[in-house]
C-alpha cells in the first residue's frame, strides 16, 4: 500500500513552495514602496538597520564599551546572550504588524535573513544544538494560522528548529498594559520542557527565537524552563527590541 505524507508534512511542503514562489516575484517595498523590489528593498534594508552597540543579555542600546546594561548587572537574567536585528519603532512596526496580523507569513524570510546580519547571531547558531521558537498555545495558532516564531526559526536554522520541545502550558492574560513586573508574574509557570525531550536538552546550547522582545518577560519566563530541564546556555534572538521608553 502507497504511504502519503502525514499531513503536517505535506502543509510545510506547500509553505516552502509559496515561499519560494513569492520570494521570485517582484513586488513593492513595504517601506518606501518601490516597485518592482523585494519586500524591502536595499535602500531601506541599509537605512533603517543602523549598526546598534546592544546590552550583551537584553539587547537594549548601550554605549560603545559597555557590555551589560545597569538592569541586568543588578538583576541578571536567565540567558547568557540575547541579540536583535533592530529597535521596535517605525517602520518595523509596520513590517511586523503584516507579518503578524495580516496573513504574510512570507515575510518571515526576509525579516530573518535581515536578523541573520546581526553581530552574533550566524555564529550563535552555528554553536546551537537547538533552536527553539517561543510557542503558542494550539488555540492562538488555529486563531492566526501560523506561529511567527516558528517561522523565524524554520529560516534562520532550517535543521535545528525544533517546535516540540518547548511548551506553552496557558495562555496568559493581555500583557500590553502590564508593567515588566506584572508582566513577570503574570507569565510564571507558562512555559515547560515536553517531558519526553527534557532529557535531550540537559547540557546542551539552546536558542530561543521570538519576533519582539518588550520587557523580556516572555524569554525569561521561557529560560527559566530550559534551565530546570538543564540546559547549559541559553541565547535569546529577537528580531526588534523594544527600547527603554525616553531613551
Amino acid at each position: 500500500m502507497q504511504q502519503w505524507p502525514r499531513p503536517g508534512i505535506l502543509t510545510s511542503m506547500f509553505t516552502a513552495l509559496i515561499d519560494r514562489i513569492a520570494e521570485g516575484l517582484p513586488s513593492q517595498c513595504l517601506i518606501c514602496r518601490a516597485w518592482p523590489a523585494r519586500p524591502l528593498c536595499a535602500d531601506c534594508v541599509g537605512r533603517f538597520t543602523p549598526r546598534t552597540h546592544r546590552c550583551a543579555t537584553c539587547a537594549l542600546p548601550v554605549p560603545e564599551g559597555v557590555a551589560r546594561c545597569g538592569a541586568c548587572l543588578h538583576d541578571p537574567p536567565p540567558l547568557d546572550a540575547c541579540h536583535a536585528a533592530v529597535d521596535y519603532g517605525w517602520p518595523w512596526t509596520v513590517c511586523i504588524a503584516r507579518f503578524k496580523f495580516h496573513s504574510n507569513p512570507q515575510l518571515a524570510r526576509t525579516l530573518a535573513a535581515l536578523l541573520a546580519r546581526a553581530p552574533a547571531v550566524t555564529s550563535a547558531i552555528a554553536q546551537a544544538d537547538c533552536v527553539l521558537p517561543i510557542p503558542m498555545t494550539p488555540q492562538r495558532i488555529a486563531e492566526r494560522g501560523y506561529n511567527p516564531a516558528w517561522l523565524l526559526a524554520r529560516q534562520l536554522a532550517p535543521r535545528k528548529a525544533d517546535v516540540g520541545t518547548l511548551l506553552r502550558t496557558r495562555e496568559a492574560a493581555p500583557q500590553r498594559e502590564l508593567s515588566r513586573a506584572a508582566r513577570l508574574r503574570n507569565l510564571r509557570g507558562t512555559f515547560m520542557a515536553h517531558p519526553a525531550r527534557s532529557a535531550q536538552i540537559q547540557g546542551q546550547r539552546a536558542v530561543l527565537v521570538d519576533d519582539v522582545m518588550t520587557t523580556g518577560a516572555t524569554l525569561r519566563e521561557a529560560a527559566h524552563a530550559l534551565r530546570q530541564a538543564g540546559a547549559a546556555h541559553i541565547t535569546a534572538l529577537v528580531f526588534a527590541r523594544t527600547p527603554v521608553p525616553g531613551a
